[in-house]
């Protein structure tokens, strides 16, 4: 089966240029496509599972695929469902961002292997651009007129868009121009809403080149009613376990709405389509097999069979009612900053697990906190000493566990 097969049959392809002449094309020997990755943070999210596990499919399927990481983008921002200016991070913050980003990658695709998978930093091309030179030889090959079209452009321009982030999509198209070049890639994968930029970059390697060049966009994560999918009450659904822990990472797909779970299931798993579409068939509470299915695979692809293992068995232990937790992330207060019978908001606050009284009051309130099983009723409550001398089992959420312990330096948030 060919690679547009594969990503057809999962729905994994939203719009598609030149489709004819890509299946020859693909068929005709191996092809590198690439994907962008922006460092604007220390992680990637949910949302970008969908761009990896496409590039995975790629090179499971034969081809080659190239990594691009956006140390000159990065600095300039995509302006795409943004509504005001990225934050301009330093050369050495974007550094360590790419390494991070990278080796989350890494654990996905094959980039050791030159042949198969490539990494590479567009700060490396676009760093040496001379601005004349680079508006006589590209700027001149794109409409204004057209750009403005571009949706990504329209929704920024009733609150400004800076003539710096303009400039994004004549970049892209030159990392495209300059990657066929050096590596003669034909093919960008992309999330749908970078639809207009990819469209440049493919236009431009036809008109300068004379030569094939395609790009394939993928459905975003989004929930039926079109909001993006990886955010909860805590923030961003980060692949890295020191910011979103193993066990909250399969909380979350375990308690994706129903509508989602299949969808999910054929975007960012390996489970096989036969299988998904028995999975499709349950009802009811019978969904919940699908989503624990779901949990653990995403959480295994990401964060290795042990430690999904290890996060079904914590959530079949805490509700099952069964014995004491497995996996709980821990944190720790210290001695010397604990108060016996200190209350509840307080003590939340130390912990980390909330940033300020008035966000405790507002879990309470919601009937959102518990400790020990036993729902908070008032910010007054207090905590007592031998309670977290044994370990205070905390739920914020319906979702959200910890398991609060003494420590003997000061205290340390975290897991």
């Amino acid at each position: 089966m060919g690679i547009l097969e594969v990503l057809g049959g999962r729905g994994l392809i939203a719009q598609i240029t030149h489709e004819d002449e890509l299946r020859d094309h693909l068929a005709d020997g191996v092809r590198t496509a690439y994907t962008g990755y922006d460092p604007t943070a220390d992680s990637l999210h949910v949302g970008h599972l969908i761009t990896i596990m496409a590039l995975r499919r790629w090179q499971k399927a034969g081809h080659r695929i190239a990594v691009v990481m956006g140390g000159g983008t990065g600095i300039v921002g995509d302006p795409t469902g943004k509504t005001e200016m990225r934050k301009m991070l330093t050369g050495e913050q974007i550094e360590i961002n790419i390494g991070r980003q990278v080796a989350q990658i890494g654990k996905l695709v094959n980039l050791t292997d030159p042949q198969k998978g490539i990494v590479v930093n567009n700060a490396d091309w676009l760093a040496k651009l001379q601005y004349l030179p680079f508006l006589q030889d590209i700027g001149r090959h794109f409409s204004v007129n057209r750009m403005l079209t571009a949706e990504s452009v329209k929704q920024r321009l009733e609150k400004g868009l800076t003539f710096l982030e303009f400039n994004y999509m004549l970049l892209q198209s030159y990392d495209f121009l300059h990657l066929y070049r050096t590596e003669k890639v034909t093919v960008q994968l992309g999330g749908d809403d970078q639809w207009s930029n990819m469209l440049g970059g493919v236009e431009l390697v036809r008109r300068l080149e004379a030569e094939k060049a395609f790009c394939v966009t993928l459905p975003l994560l989004t929930t039926s009613d079109g909001r993006k999918m990886g955010k909860t009450e805590g923030g961003a659904v980060w692949l890295d376990p020191q910011k979103t822990t193993p066990f909250d990472f399969f909380q979350y797909w375990r308690n994706i709405d129903d509508d989602m779970v299949i969808k999910c299931l054929n975007y960012l798993t390996e489970v096989q389509e036969s299988e998904v579409s028995a999975l499709a068939k349950l009802e009811g509470s019978e969904i919940n097999g699908a989503k624990i299915r779901l949990a653990f695979e995403v959480t295994k692809l990401v964060h290795g069979e042990e430690e999904a293992q290890k996060a079904k068995d914590t959530a079949a232990s805490l509700f099952a009612g069964g014995g004491a937790p497995l996996d709980i992330p821990q944190l720790y207060v210290g001695r010397a900053d604990f108060k016996d019978g200190m209350d509840v908001g307080s003590f939340l606050v130390l912990a980390g697990i909330a940033a300020s009284k008035k966000e405790v009051m507002r879990l309470i309130e919601q009937g959102g906190l518990h400790f020990n099983d036993k729902k908070v009723d008032t910010i007054k409550d207090s905590v007592g000493l031998k309670a977290v001398e044994e370990g205070l089992l905390i739920r914020r959420g319906k979702k959200h566990y910890y398991r609060v312990l003494f420590s003997d330096e000061s205290t340390f948030r975290g897991v």
